[in-house]
């Protein structure tokens, strides 16, 4: 088996963490990081069993770039 590097952003929601692989556009859940990381991957492996390799090239984009700005507010 193959294993490709994929993105994972993760936003805590009041009390949960909201997990998004942003390269396929699937996000996932947890009450922990490390739950929400887990079961962020568990979606996005079941995608790859089920998905055609035409809804797999359609959905996967490049992969994402993150950085850090700043800004100046009032």
């Amino acid at each position: 088996m193959k294993t490709i590097p994929l993105s994972a952003v993760i936003n805590q929601e009041d009390d949960v963490y909201v997990s998004l692989c942003t390269e396929l556009d699937i996000a996932s859940q947890g009450s922990t990081i490390e739950e929400s990381l887990s079961n962020l991957k568990e979606a996005v492996e079941g995608f790859f069993e089920v998905a055609s390799p035409d809804e797999i090239k359609r959905r996967l984009k490049k992969p994402s770039l993150f950085t850090h700005i700043e800004v100046t507010c009032a």
